[in-house]
């Protein structure tokens, strides 16, 4: 086997830095297309993740190798197409704070119930969110989390950027998640998602891409191997590749499609809705897109550098996609405000006509508002997304309990005055609070200090909150104002702060750090016979239309603080106005009839008077011809 290869990483990674800078400024032969639609055929030799820039023959793999490795995704890929590009991409770029956030999406959810936590996590600075270094977690341990439904790169491919000596060492035993282009690219139907997962769970990140295809397997586990374990020099971490995966050039094929297959967008972005109605996938209609045929990247669209096409009203100004202003619902059902040529109806897209709809519905309300996501219930039901909730990895828990608690849908305005649909959760943390605000401490801080309080509690195989009582609220924030004197100990819950007053006693009351944390949803979107207001005006109007009128739950582990609110306490309007106009709409039949027969009425009398006045000009043309004859004679 190869000897000495770390010292000799280490000596040239400069030069690597500066040779992959170079080639991406000048591009490589993968990425541009020569206009071809066809798909390139990908039999290609494999390198391993050591290899060097300047020495790319000496480091591939080779099936007789002594200690076969996995291979490189960076190295493999990155010969033909420039790797520093396609990590500037919406999927990978999260922790630059050069990246405009855009409108906010589904945050990571960090939900411990022996903590009577679910508290949401960004890199993003969007509203109600947290960044990870808050709740000390470093981007190894964020990796721990949630690298089972991350793509790779980003913070999964920094965990040797930390200032724990300990963490360091287990970056270099596991390896890096480096970008999995196969996870989405990979048309192979044995690529297997769910084994990725398992690689990731063991610490195996540089295995995982490896172990996910067909045509390999990975035994072992990196999480069990000391920090000074070395892959090239043990196989206690073992690579077996199919027989007859190399062929005679020792090149591997690779079923790769440019075209996404939805299958592996589902993975990460699967909803499971709770609400009984359409629980099970037999039941449920699929979005009307993909009914007509369309797949999920006709309009979630990107280049070389990955900057995806999320689809809303008003991404253009903030992307660099040129496609943003023409593929969200408006651009392409009605094209842009201005275009040189007429691009609306892509895709065969029809032209809605929205005939008797007032216009400031436009002006105050998303299209997905009346076409997307589920149809309004009187309250509120539970819903479960892929990264929340592990969908589609060996051993989730398929209770619809379980942590984190979401709510859909919920009919909120926007930061751009819109009403959309979202979905919501409430977050529960223990946190301190100072002048410049409340911050989270860490979860397992905070599942200690609650274990002091409530000893010997078991997470309930739901996986459901474990009851919390404001004595016992009292007591954990008591024990934390002992150990601490950073800031006012406090507890958020339930869209409420709880803190002890200068008598111990228990205070709770609204906090903007309490609010809901809340994400627009599109998806699935019905077809124009099922939007809102199809059947009559008051499918929104009525005096108890759940889109004014509806429930929303209010989670949290205290009874106490369990309850509801309504939609219209998201939406920025006045109850008694709204509530007016919709019982307006009660008699609104009766002022129909009592217009009709005022017309008539009116109608009847300017024909009475039209009638009188005609016989007026008969009579004064008749008297008009007696004069002219008696002149005659």
């Amino acid at each position: 086997m190869r000897k000495g290869l770390i010292q000799a990483i280490a000596v040239s990674s400069l030069g690597c830095v500066l040779l992959a800078t170079a080639a991406g400024a000048q591009g490589k032969i993968g990425d541009e297309s020569d206009g071809s639609r066809a798909v390139p055929v990908h039999l290609i030799p494999l390198y391993d993740e050591a290899v060097p820039e300047f020495d790319k023959q000496s480091f591939k793999i080779l099936p007789q190798d002594e200690l076969l490795q996995p291979f490189s995704i960076r190295q493999t890929c990155g010969k033909c197409h420039t790797y520093e590009a396609v990590a500037q991409g919406w999927h990978f770029n999260a922790p630059d704070p050069n990246v405009n956030p855009g409108r906010a999406g589904q945050p990571w959810i960090l939900a411990d119930a022996a903590a009577r936590t679910q508290v949401p996590v960004s890199y993003r600075p969007w509203p109600n969110t947290f960044r990870p270094e808050q709740l000390g977690l470093t981007n190894w341990k964020f990796a721990r989390r949630f690298a089972r439904h991350m793509p790779g790169g980003g913070p999964a491919e920094m965990l040797d950027q930390t200032e724990a000596p300990e963490e360091m060492m287990r970056s270099y035993v596991s390896g890096k998640l480096e970008i999995n282009c196969l996870g989405c690219h990979s048309a192979d139907p044995g690529y297997d998602q769910a084994e990725y997962v398992l690689q990731t769970a063991r610490q195996n990140y540089r295995w995982a891409p490896t172990a996910a295809c067909s045509f390999a397997s990975v035994t072992g586990v990196a999480a069990d191997q000391s920090d000074m374990y070395d892959p090239l020099m043990s196989d206690a971490i073992k690579v077996t590749y199919r027989p007859n995966t190399f062929d005679y050039k020792n090149r591997v094929l690779f079923d790769i499609v440019r075209k996404v297959p939805n299958e592996r967008c589902y993975f990460c972005h699967s909803n499971f809705d709770l609400s009984g109605r359409d629980a099970e996938k037999w039941k449920a209609d699929e979005d009307v897109h993909l009914a007509a045929g369309l797949s999920c990247v006709d309009c979630h669209r990107n280049g070389l550098d990955h900057s995806i096409i999320r689809g809303y009203q008003g991404e253009d100004k903030i992307s660099n996609n040129p496609l943003a202003a023409t593929t969200s619902c408006q651009g392409c059902h009605l094209g842009p405000e201005s275009s040189a040529s007429p691009v609306e109806g892509r895709l065969g897209a029809p032209r809605p006509k929205h005939l008797g709809i007032p216009p400031i519905h436009f002006e105050k309300m998303t299209c997905t508002a009346c076409h997307g996501g589920p149809w309004p219930d009187a309250r509120t039901h539970a819903t479960k997304t892929s990264r929340a909730h592990a969908l589609g990895t060996l051993g989730a828990n398929k209770s619809p309990e379980a942590l984190p608690h979401i709510w859909t849908p919920v009919f909120a305005k926007q930061p751009d005055g819109k009403i959309a649909p979202h979905k919501l959760f409430w977050p529960a943390f223990w946190a301190v609070e100072k002048d410049d605000g409340v911050t989270p401490i860490p979860v397992e801080t905070a599942r200690e200090l609650v274990g002091k309080v409530i000893p010997e509690q078991r997470p309930l195989p739901s996986g459901d909150w474990l009851d919390l009582s404001k004595e016992q609220i009292a007591k954990v924030l008591s024990l934390m104002s002992q150990e601490s004197s950073e800031g006012r100990p406090v507890y958020v819950a339930g869209g409420k702060l709880y803190r002890l007053d200068d008598s111990d006693q228990l205070w709770a009351g609204a906090h903007p750090a309490a609010a809901p944390s809340m994400w627009p949803i599109a998806h699935n979107v019905r077809p124009a016979v099922q939007s809102l207001g199809v059947r009559s005006c008051q499918d929104c109007h009525a005096t108890d239309a759940p889109f004014f009128f509806g429930d929303v739950e209010i989670d949290s582990p205290l009874a106490a603080g369990r309850g509801s609110a309504k939609m219209i306490d998201f939406q920025d309007l006045k109850p008694f106005y709204v509530k007016a106009f919709a019982f307006s709409f009660v008699f609104r039949p009766w002022l129909k009839l009592v217009i009709l027969a005022s017309c008539a009425g009116l109608a009847g009398v300017l024909v009475l008077y039209a009638l009188r006045a005609l016989a007026c000009v008969v009579k004064v043309l008749s008297e008009g011809n007696g004069s002219i004859e008696k002149e005659d004679e």
